[in-house]
């Protein structure tokens, strides 16, 4: 029930109003797929949704391999205080994106900590406004994301690895296989339903991508950093086409759906 009027009844209504031209005051007025032919005829959609793919490098990729390499590394030499790591490392998880946001905006500014820090170890020449970059300030964003997910998919694989059986170790070892190889060969399989819940949770995270975008760029330099939901703000709020804010969110909705059940299918065990 409660699941039902909070997210099924939403989803349908704004299913239902993505056939609607209305401005959020007047009666709507059924204009069935107007909102669709005009979307796909939109520049900027197609240039959110590559900017959106590029996200899923640093909010996806990148987190589930230092996920890893961190799991491999505490599980491998720490065994005391490994709950201080797991709290250090998934802390910003919990921060709100909004702060973090608003942190890492000063953090990449002209006199921010990343210049003052390249200025230290003498590479002056490459500091810049990095979030005013043209070509960098998508790459900027993408490893504020970097930072916040990858503490997430370190606690999901450290759990998971904490389930597998030991004695698949000790036969490993007793088989000639190194650190390395026990990993490959047994923590890795062993994780393969962590890193696939890892994987969608993240995937989401990179392409409904909105509060850290708007919070640090708002869709600059130039739209070199406008995402879908970006678009689906400003066609809501700014622009009140309500209508059409739902037609986009809609097709956000099922790119989304698409690009996560390739990623399960593609981490599906084999028989």
């Amino acid at each position: 029930m409660i699941y039902g009027v909070f997210a099924i009844w939403p989803a349908l209504s704004t299913v239902q109003m993505s056939f609607l031209e209305w401005d959020g005051i007047l009666p709507p007025r059924f204009i069935g797929m107007d909102n669709y032919v005009d979307m796909f005829k939109d520049p900027l959609l197609y240039g959110s949704i590559i900017h959106s793919l590029i996200l899923i490098v640093f909010f996806s990729f990148i987190p589930v391999v230092l996920g890893l390499v961190m799991t491999a590394l505490l599980m491998g030499k720490v065994r005391r205080g490994m709950t201080f790591f797991r709290v250090v490392f998934f802390l910003p998880q919990v921060l709100p994106l909004v702060a973090v946001g608003i942190t890492w905006r000063w953090m990449y500014a002209e006199d921010g900590l990343v210049n003052q820090f390249l200025n230290a170890v003498g590479l002056s020449t490459i500091t810049r406004a990095w979030l005013g970059d043209y070509y960098l300030a998508l790459i900027a964003i993408g490893f504020i994301g970097t930072w916040c997910v990858s503490g997430l998919c370190m606690v999901l694989f450290i759990s998971g690895a904490q389930k597998i059986d030991t004695a698949l170790y000790e036969a490993a070892s007793l088989d000639g296989a190194g650190f390395f190889r026990q990993f490959l060969s047994v923590t890795l399989p062993g994780l393969r339903g962590e890193i696939t819940i890892a994987g969608v949770i993240t995937t989401i995270a990179g392409l409904a991508s909105f509060d850290l975008v708007y919070v640090t760029t708002n869709g600059g330099p130039v739209n070199q950093t406008t995402v879908p939901g970006l678009l689906v703000y400003r066609l809501a709020f700014q622009e009140n086409q309500i209508g059409a804010a739902c037609a986009l969110a809609v097709a956000l909705t099922v790119l989304i759906i698409a690009v996560v059940s390739v990623i399960r299918v593609g981490l599906r065990e084999k028989p």
